[in-house]
């Protein structure tokens, strides 16, 4: 189920075509993952909220 209605849409056009999305994959990327979330962790420890919070919608 498509929860994200632009997404959705998108996927209604027959010039669109969705692909997985592999940038992560890099050396750099990962190492910038692995900083942000042990800051978050860091953070929350120390002060009981992440540097980078998700919001809800």
């Amino acid at each position: 189920m498509i929860r994200d209605d632009i997404f959705a849409r998108l996927l209604t056009f027959p010039n669109v075509l969705i692909t997985g999305h592999q940038g992560f994959f890099t050396e750099e990327a990962l190492y910038n993952i692995a900083r942000t979330t042990i800051g978050n962790i860091t953070a929350f420890e120390e002060k009981g909220a992440a540097l980078h919070p998700i919001e809800r919608r």
